[in-house]
């Protein structure tokens, strides 16, 4: 038996005893991710590679930044949990707010000559959503084959009209666990939602992140940041991932896993899985979490990457509702000295998690986690760095929802290179938002409390 497969059993073993209900996170062990286990094993372009090589490349990581327990002790633990591999070669770009990550996927469904797969939360009949869907329905109509998943709750406003065009021209159309119990499918949870924001082109090139499909994301937050959208709403801040390389298979992986357990029709024949290139230099891996798992292996890897940090512990995340586990493993961090800072939101379009959220200020700023607002733009992004060497985009938000009820993909990126555009996109973040005291918090009104209250009593559905 692989020695990885033996130990990897043996963690999901463990999680899944600690599993009080099948609707609840797992209990790490403080020490789960401290035993070690075999030597970590990167694939590249033509598959694994060496114990030598890829210890060589992550030897080169680790001495690009400062000390840190994420390449001696977390990447074994994660590659153990998380089953999907570790990828060399890569080239990934980090895409700031809506305008330039709809450019850039516009582009790439324009030039793509085989397939393109679309899985997406939500997906609007406006202006940006009929850009896409003039885009994919002028592909289909060249011969490229167009899949596309949406979740039936995040589309719940669209049209049925809107994705009828898309089928008439030939494309693939597929409802996540449609809200209506007469058209749904046997294991039907109209709880269980697709976030996911995950767009395949040819198999080799692949977006995913916070952005949905919807022209709230029309204007960028940076540019003009203290300007409202002629609707008169905050422009939304969010962050998306370009890649290229051998992990777009692992991606490719994740789509049609969820198209075949939607009971999609059978995909048309098209090159899903071409021979991975080589396309630059990034270590990445894919990581996708699902409620049919035992577990949420983002949750798992994110709690094992934070008890590891030794110097910084920088989060940015829309929708904040911690559980008991992620509390504790930022307090402790904090606590030996690490510098937790959290940009979350200070609007959102949910006021009740953001208060669900809110309710944990105090606890967390006694413990020394330093908490920020963003202002002038409703913050949609889900990332992480860590250490400066470990870097999470994707859809996951740091809510009971995301970790037991959603679909999610997210990247991980190692390294000083990619982990500098990081932090510079999160100093960036920071000089736009407004930094939350204890002692201000102290003085909040009665009224906020209450609304604390109350999202604290349903944070675990929001």
């Amino acid at each position: 038996m692989n020695p990885f497969t033996r130990w990897r059993r043996s963690i999901s073993l463990a999680l899944c005893l600690a599993l009080p209900a099948c609707s609840s996170l797992p209990t790490l062990a403080p020490d789960m991710a401290r035993h070690g286990g075999p030597t970590v094993q990167l694939d590249g372009p033509d598959g694994p590679l060496s114990p030598q090589r890829s210890k060589a490349i992550l030897d080169r990581l680790k001495a690009s930044g400062d000390d840190t327990d994420i390449f001696t002790l977390h990447l074994a633990f994660e590659e153990a949990i998380v089953g999907s591999p570790l990828t060399a070669g890569n080239k990934a770009e980090l895409l700031q707010d809506g305008p330039s990550t709809y450019k850039a996927m516009v582009a790439a469904i324009e030039a793509a000559r085989d397939h393109i797969n679309l899985e997406t939360f939500i997906l609007e009949d406006d202006e940006v959503g009929q850009r896409f869907a003039q885009a994919l329905i002028a592909k289909q109509r060249t011969g490229v084959q167009v899949n596309v998943i949406h979740d039936s709750v995040g589309t719940l406003n669209t049209p049925r009209a809107f994705f009828s065009e898309l089928t008439a021209a030939g494309i693939n159309v597929l409802e996540f666990n449609p809200v209506n119990p007469l058209t749904a499918k046997a294991g039907w949870d109209v709880n269980q939602r697709d976030h996911r924001k995950l767009l395949v082109v040819d198999g080799r090139m692949a977006f995913l992140g916070g952005v949905n499909i919807s022209s709230v994301y029309s204007g960028g937050s940076f540019s003009q940041p203290s300007k409202k959208r002629p609707d008169g709403a905050l422009p939304w801040r969010d962050t998306h991932l370009q890649l290229e390389g051998p992990v777009v298979t692992e991606l490719q992986k994740l789509f049609i896993e969820t198209w075949e357990k939607q009971q999609g029709k059978p995909l048309a024949p098209r090159n899903y899985f071409p021979e991975p290139q080589q396309k630059g230099n990034e270590v990445v891996r894919a990581v996708g979490s699902s409620p049919d798992d035992p577990y949420s292996l983002i949750y798992v890897t994110l709690i094992s990457a934070l008890r590891s940090a030794q110097t910084e512990i920088w989060l940015t995340n829309a929708y904040f509702v911690p559980d008991p586990q992620l509390l504790a493993a930022l307090k402790e961090a904090a606590a030996r000295g690490v510098d937790v800072k959290l940009i979350l939101p200070s609007s959102t379009d949910s006021w009740l998690v953001l208060h669900a959220g809110r309710a944990y200020y105090s606890e967390l700023l006694k413990a020394g986690v330093k908490l920020y607002e963003r202002r002038d733009a409703l913050l949609h992004v889900k990332s992480a760095v860590i250490d400066g060497v470990w870097s999470t985009v994707g859809s996951t938000n740091l809510d009971w929802r995301s970790f037991l009820h959603n679909q999610e993909v997210n990247a991980v990126i190692l390294g000083t290179g990619f982990g500098e555009k990081m932090r510079r996109a999160f100093i960036a973040d920071l000089q736009n938002s407004d930094s939350v005291s204890l002692d201000q918090w102290r003085r909040r009104p009665l009224g906020v409390r209450g609304k604390e209250l109350l999202g604290r009593l349903w944070e675990y559905w929001l």
